[in-house]
């Protein structure tokens, strides 16, 4: 049941056809999973759609040949250092259709369908349980103030007041050194507070500019 449909080097046209069939409609699947609670933009999730099945008919080109696939390992080399980075999900998913070309290519289709169906169903259930998600009522603060202001200690009573925790990341000088900006990252008690939590900052650094939002995820491999 999980052997190859290939059998040596030769590729009948109903093997062929069968495999790409399964690549085209399990690159269908990735691309769902890519969009699944997720920013996406339609060149990629088109090209996440494609991928398996062009990964595909390159392995059975290459099939016997190490030459050939010296070659091709060449060119997918040349084309990861010239693509924009992505976010890590997006590169996950651009190694899982991989992974299904690579097993579709070698005949290997019942593998390629029972790999896909347990990663994406993984994939969903992590996804769905939010795991490794930064808390929802986590925030990042930048509050300007004038240099002449310390900033140790000024708005402890504000936090302690709005947030479950606060903590300072980073100080950093604006404005030819005239005007501090300070980060931090909180955890509001009560979102709905945020404005009155906004005003009485903007009272305490003298109406200078604040931002409060959703932190940035910092993604990396």
């Amino acid at each position: 049941m999980l052997n190859s449909i290939i059998t040596g080097t030769e590729i009948t046209t109903s093997a062929f056809f069968i495999c790409t069939a399964v690549s085209l409609l399990l690159g269908l699947g990735t691309a769902a999973l890519g969009m699944f609670r997720s920013r996406y933009s339609q060149s990629f999730i088109v090209t996440l759609a494609m991928l398996p099945a062009m990964i595909q008919i390159i392995i059975m080109m290459v099939n016997g040949n190490i030459g050939a696939g010296v070659a091709v390992a060449g060119a997918f080399s040349l084309i990861r250092f010239r693509s924009a980075p992505g976010s890590a999900k997006e590169i996950g998913l651009v190694f899982l259709a991989t992974a299904i070309g690579l097993a579709t290519g070698m005949g290997f289709v019942v593998i390629a369908v029972v790999f896909f169906v347990i990663m994406a169903v993984f994939s969903v259930l992590l996804t769905a349980a939010r795991f490794g998600a930064a808390p929802e009522d986590e925030r990042e603060l930048r509050i300007t103030i004038p240099e002449n202001l310390d900033y140790e200690g000024i708005f402890d009573d504000l936090f302690e007041k709005y947030t479950k925790s606060a903590e300072l990341e980073r100080v950093k000088t604006t404005a030819m050194g005239s005007l501090y900006e300070l980060s931090y990252k909180i955890e509001l008690l009560d979102p709905h507070t945020t404005k009155d939590f906004l005003d009485e900052l903007r009272t305490r650094n003298g109406n200078l500019n604040i931002v409060c939002g959703r932190p940035v995820a910092k993604e990396a491999l």
